[in-house]
């Protein structure tokens, strides 16, 4: 006949055994861990580690996602100037032909700028040209050069008297210099006699010389120094 005695004898040993060990969980004292008995220190001991780990590996998961945004981040910007690059490329030659056609039109542009010894010159064309028109000047006074950037302008303020076509005719021949002149704040008063007083501000701009662009540039990186 079989023997029912052993599996019997380890269920028993099993059931002691595992009585002990929840008998050592009994009436813990939470204030002093290190009192406890073995089995409830490895246990607390593991889930303490157990505990670590997972927070580690929360961190480090989100880590690689925040890692992981950027990287989606890098890769649209990198897509977009691609993109755009791409687009230049294709359009490189168009781009050429419009610099170039800009480069003619800057040039076209400077030659009507005269320079700083050419600004006598006109001035006196300015002059001629309200005198072929019979008009009469009572004031003729250039004013302060205000230097920009690429140029300088020059402000003249003017008060002639005339007829009113004669003034129109005026106006037209101005604009019509080889160099560039504006005529601003234009103010028509009628006289006594029949003729008319027109007071004005003449704009005209010349190119900087080389001492100048060089003041200028200095002055220009000072300022970006200063702020």
């Amino acid at each position: 006949m079989p023997d029912f005695r052993a599996p019997r004898a380890s269920s028993a040993n099993l059931s002691a055994t595992l009585r002990r060990i929840g008998g050592q969980f009994r009436d813990l004292n939470t204030s002093e861990p290190w009192s406890w008995p073995v089995v409830p220190r490895l246990a607390l001991l593991a889930a303490v580690v157990s505990l670590a780990l997972l927070l580690s590996w929360l961190f480090w998961l989100t880590h690689a996602n925040d890692e992981l945004e950027r990287e989606h981040i890098r890769e649209s910007v990198l897509r977009t100037d691609y993109r755009k690059k791409a687009a230049q490329a294709a359009n490189l030659n168009a781009l050429k032909r419009q610099r170039e056609q800009v480069q003619q039109y800057v040039t076209v542009l400077e030659k009507q700028l005269p320079s700083k010894a050419e600004m006598d010159a006109l001035l006196s064309d300015i002059n001629q040209a309200g005198l072929g028109r019979s008009l009469q000047f009572e004031l003729f006074r250039p004013g302060q050069v205000v230097v920009k950037d690429y140029y300088a302008e020059l402000p003249i303020a003017l008060r002639v008297t005339g007829q009113y076509h004669d003034m129109g005719a005026f106006a037209a021949d101005v604009a019509n210099l080889s160099r560039i002149v504006t005529l601003n704040n234009l103010t028509i008063t009628p006289q006594k006699d029949g003729s008319l007083t027109m007071d004005a501000t003449a704009r005209t701009f010349r190119y900087l010389d080389e001492d100048e662009r060089a003041a200028q540039k200095r002055a220009n990186v000072a300022g970006v120094r200063k702020k």
